[in-house]
């Protein structure tokens, strides 16, 4: 037992070996000696939190920061009236207790880490002398099933999304949510990185598209440069053509397709394919018309391909149409000697799409 500051610290040295005791005792005074005494020992989790938070927001993106929020509020009820100080494993433990169940694993997962990391922030300013809820550990957390629209299923639900204003009086809505939808399946954007995406990023004369992400970037914080297939460029020239845009201007004045997806599936007994559906349909589209690993891992802005390069399940040789029919355009050849302007890269024939959703 060790006393500062008229408070008493108790802890097992966890071993019956005499030096390794002192070694131990020595690292404990440490730590006991570099609390905080003053008024900050009556600091309470929330004050910490708030704190912690406006500390790293500068590093993280909205969404992340709105997903710390909601964690902190969820983990606020369980440490009201006690001082950080004062905060135990038993404390952690009733959180654990009570949330663990409520919460998906991947929401636990997010609450746990928020709590980790207020801690570890309480514990490097010296009002706390450990991490108590340093040994909780995540959920295991279930692979989602992946649904990937078909070549066929994916006409179908264009031409259903474009027949909603017909059928439900949308006014032009369902004819966006359908060029949202082509976008993100010709590009192989992310939802947030297909609506930022502006006319200023479009290049006809290079063929390219630029994927940006707007004022909050992309998910790696990296620019990068796709190739306009034939369906793409199609599409964007209508586009152009239809509304005479400023190069400020959104190429699809939307963000969600959500509603209008719903509805389509719906009407067509499809699976609830979502935005992100259309990201992998774009990859297994690219791998199947024989692009490389690599350069349909940096269409897709992945830092790595090498998750995407061994699979070890490959198509007949030879390169073959990016899309079939009315979505043909790009092409590769086997051992990248063939590359829309400039935007490809090295590498192999393609592989087998199967596996390549998983970490698109």
């Amino acid at each position: 037992m060790l006393k500062r500051g008229g408070k008493q610290f108790r802890r097992s040295l966890k071993t019956s070996d005499r030096a390794l005791a002192n070694r131990r005792l020595a690292d404990l005074r440490r730590q006991i000696g570099a609390l905080t005494l003053s008024d900050e020992k009556n600091t309470t989790f929330a004050d910490v939190s708030k704190v912690w938070l406006s500390g790293v927001r500068h590093s993280l993106k909205p969404a992340t920061i709105r997903r710390r929020e909601v964690c902190i509020k969820g983990l606020k009820p369980f440490f009201v009236g006690v001082s950080i100080r004062n905060v135990t494993r038993q404390h952690c433990d009733n959180w654990l207790n009570k949330r663990a169940e409520k919460l998906s694993p991947s929401s636990f997962a997010q609450e746990l880490d928020t709590l980790k990391l207020v801690l570890d922030h309480a514990v490097n300013c010296g009002l706390l002398l450990s991490n108590p809820a340093r040994n909780i550990k995540r959920r295991k957390l279930r692979q989602a099933e992946i649904t990937v629209p078909s070549g066929d299923q994916f006409q179908k639900l264009i031409a259903a999304l474009r027949d909603e204003d017909r059928t439900f009086g949308t006014h032009g809505m369902a004819r966006d949510a359908a060029d949202f939808v082509e976008l993100l399946a010709y590009s192989g954007c992310r939802l947030a990185e297909g609506a930022s995406v502006r006319w200023a990023d479009v290049n006809f004369d290079r063929n390219c598209l630029s994927i940006t992400g707007g004022v909050d970037g992309t998910k790696n914080h990296e620019r990068r440069t796709v190739p306009m297939t034939g369906s793409l460029r199609r599409l964007l020239e209508r586009l152009h053509a239809e509304r005479q845009p400023a190069p400020d201007d959104f190429v699809v004045p939307i963000s969600s397709a959500k509603k209008a997806l719903q509805r389509a599936c719906r009407k067509l007994g499809f699976p609830q394919f979502t935005h992100h559906d259309f990201r992998h349909f774009f990859a297994t589209t690219c791998i199947e018309s024989g692009v490389d690993i690599p350069t349909v891992s940096r269409w897709l802005g992945h830092k790595d391909g090498g998750a995407l390069a061994n699979e070890g399940l490959w198509p007949p040789a030879g390169g073959t149409q990016l899309f079939d029919g009315k979505a043909g355009g790009v092409r590769n050849t086997v051992g990248g000697k063939h590359r829309p302007n400039g935007c490809g890269g090295p590498g192999t024939a393609g592989q087998s799409p199967r596996n390549l959703m998983q970490v698109v």
